[in-house]
């Protein structure tokens, strides 16, 4: 049986796999970039107009970006037999969306999604497993 653990946020994704009595760790980097739009500009007139930025297409680009992360992270779990989510915010509540909506023999394997603060490799890896170890599976 083959299990996965994935920690992730929108910098990197740890995945610790179990298979048997393995143990296999894998980092895996987003390239998403981290967006810091400048306000706009003011005009050169005294309370004049002042330029827009637009927020839409940063964000446009970012959703594209994970997107492209979350297709990458599907690809290497493909063959699990059961899988766990883990991270600080809510991007693994958005992986999992995104297994649903396009991965759904994906999605029916996903055990638990839940919230971790950030932590090492070795505290990832004791996670998963207790993980599992409460489901009766490892």
């Amino acid at each position: 049986m083959k299990e996965i653990g994935i920690w992730l946020d929108k910098e990197k994704a740890h995945l610790v796999t179990l298979k048997n009595e393995d143990v296999f760790f894998d980092t895996i980097q987003s390239e998403i970039e981290f967006f810091n739009p400048k306000g706009g500009a003011r005009s050169k007139q005294r309370w004049g107009p002042q330029d827009v930025v637009q927020d839409s297409k940063y964000l446009e680009r970012e959703k594209q970006q994970m997107k492209m992360y979350f297709s990458e992270l599907a690809k290497k779990i493909k063959d699990a037999d059961a899988i766990a989510l883990f991270g600080p915010a809510d991007t693994n509540s958005k992986f999992y969306k995104e297994l649903n909506e396009n991965y759904n023999t994906l999605a029916l394997k996903v055990k638990g999604v839940e919230k971790a603060d950030s932590m090492t490799e070795n505290q990832v890896k004791a996670m998963v497993k207790e993980f599992f170890h409460k489901k009766g599976r490892y």
